[in-house]
Parts: C-alpha cells; structure tokens; sequence
C-alpha cells in the first residue's frame, strides 16, 4: 500500500489505518500522489505526517515511530515497486542511492536522535546532495543532471495554457 498522507488531507479523506496494517504485515510505503493534492511533493513531508497522523489517530504518541516512517520513505517503497533487493537500503551490492541532508542547521538544532530530525525536523530544503546509482544529481542543492531555469519555464507555459 502506498500512503499519501499530505494529499489525503488536503483532499480530506481521512486518516489510513496504518498502525493496523502495519501490525498485520502489509508492506506500508510512502508516496506525495500528484501536485494537483499535494502542493510539496516532498517525501519528508510524508514521513512526518504519516507518524503524526497515526499518533492522533490512535491517541498513541509511540505509534508509527521515526525509523518505522523512514522505513516506509525508503525500503518499503522499494519493496512496493518490487526493487528491494536493488534499492532501498545501504547494503553491499544494492545500487547506491544517498542522500545527504543537513540537520545542523540552527532551525533543527538541537539533535537528540537523528533519525527522529530526519523524520520530524527537516525537509526537502535541508537536502544538500543526492545521488543516485553513484551519479551526483543534486550538488550543493543545486541540480546536475536538469536544467531548473528550462523546467520552470516549461511549467509556466503548461500553467498559461491550462489556464
């Protein structure tokens, strides 16, 4: 199952019981759905809704932990796509896929538990470096292998269009 919390409340369709299908093995990943319900698109925007959302739904703060919502935003959606044994995970001879993010910054101090401040503190602007399968694709936040200023453009020409 592929959960979109961020998209489920903006289009106010509830809250999935995720601590329940979790607790009966369904492999629970993470997705944004499309820009038209969900503005940010940003996968820890998921993680951190998706552990919010099943604490208040359950009245159980320890429901949906850190790590358990990472899991979901990364080998439990390798899993959902089938690539687990290529992706999802840092492990030998799984394609190496990082991604650097900056909690130090001073709006995220102070750290206690990093993967708690991964999940619940930062967000996709704290993201300084990303690669994928070894390739650099995002350098100092800036994007390698895509023109932003052509993107752009080519958006707001769909926008105008659409209009």
């Amino acid at each position: 199952m592929v959960h979109c919390p961020g998209s489920n409340l903006k289009l106010a369709s509830g809250i999935a019981p995720v601590p329940e299908l979790l607790a009966r093995n369904v492999n629970v990943a993470l997705g944004t759905d499309g820009a038209a319900s969900n503005n940010r698109l940003d996968l820890f925007s998921e993680m951190r809704l998706a552990s919010l959302l099943a604490k208040v739904g359950t009245g159980d703060a320890g429901c949906v932990p850190a790590m358990t919502a990472l899991r979901m935003g990364t080998l439990n959606g390798a899993a959902a796509l089938g690539l687990d044994a290529q992706i999802g995970s840092l492990v030998p001879g799984k394609q190496a896929d990082l991604t650097a993010v900056r909690i130090g910054d001073v709006e995220t101090l102070p750290i206690y538990d990093p993967v708690s401040h991964l999940v619940h503190a930062a967000g996709r602007e704290h993201v300084s470096d990303v690669w994928i399968a070894g390739e650099r694709v995002v350098d100092a936040g800036r994007l390698t292998t895509v023109d932003g200023a052509a993107v752009a453009s080519r958006a707001r020409a769909w926008q105008q269009r659409l209009a």
